[in-house]
């Protein structure tokens, strides 16, 4: 089964006061919610389930799913206490079987790239973007097609390929997140996971092929809202 999980549980505070009364994903881009491109790419890609983790204002996330259908199953998983990215992928460990791919719900990718995931693979890959500015992403260490690690945001960045949290993973991603201790921002991070998995060389690195944008601060509503009206 091609299955998918989209994280879309935080508050969105760079997006205030957009984010007072809707969580991030459900801000709309030329009469659409943002969240329903997202899911159309992963429909036309043919996936057959979709875990959303929701948490903040996630009865408007419930709503969405009561007008706006889908081929695909959708099941929402709670994160009741926001405890960052690792602690909320780790509320699927008995919930999903098998390989998966993970996106966040505030970055719209193409549904070739989705399409070209290897979920039958025994890997896990993280997709990285090459980037004209790289300074404030994440960026992705690597040795040919091996990532070497994920550093967060460097002073200097040791290449222009960022990090576009686009991953897709074994179930060996659950046992990894029990091992991992609590950032300097006081939360469990999902990077922290991919990167005691890259120290076993389990993580593979692949360039996406094709389209990504970011839903991130207000400045970036207008550059999606031309992209949708050329793309969708």
């Amino acid at each position: 089964m091609k299955q998918a999980v989209v994280l879309a549980a935080g508050q969105g505070v760079r997006m205030l006061p957009l984010t007072k009364e809707i969580p991030k994903p459900l801000i709309e881009i030329n009469g659409k919610p943002f969240l329903e491109y997202l899911l159309r790419n992963l429909e036309k890609a043919g996936y057959e389930k979709v875990f959303l983790v929701v948490g903040y204002k996630k009865e408007k996330i419930e709503a969405f799913f009561e007008h706006t259908s889908f081929n695909f199953e959708v099941e929402l998983v709670e994160q009741e206490e926001r405890f960052g990215t690792g602690h909320a992928v780790s509320l699927l460990k008995d919930k999903i079987k098998g390989n998966f791919v993970l996106l966040m719900g505030d970055n719209l990718y193409s549904e070739i790239d989705f399409a070209e995931v290897p979920l039958e693979d025994d890997n896990n890959y993280v997709y990285g973007y090459v980037h004209v500015n790289p300074k404030g992403f994440g960026i992705l260490v690597h040795e040919e097609d091996l990532l070497i690690e994920i550093q967060e945001k460097p002073e200097i960045s040791p290449s222009n390929i960022i990090n576009v949290a686009l991953y897709k993973f074994t179930n060996e991603i659950f046992d990894v997140l029990t091992n991992i201790e609590k950032s300097s921002r006081g939360e469990f991070e999902l990077t922290c996971g991919v990167n005691l998995l890259a120290k076993q060389k389990k993580v593979k690195m692949s360039l996406l092929k094709d389209y990504w944008l970011n839903l991130g601060v207000p400045a970036d509503i207008p550059i999606l809202m031309q992209f949708v009206k050329n793309n969708f």
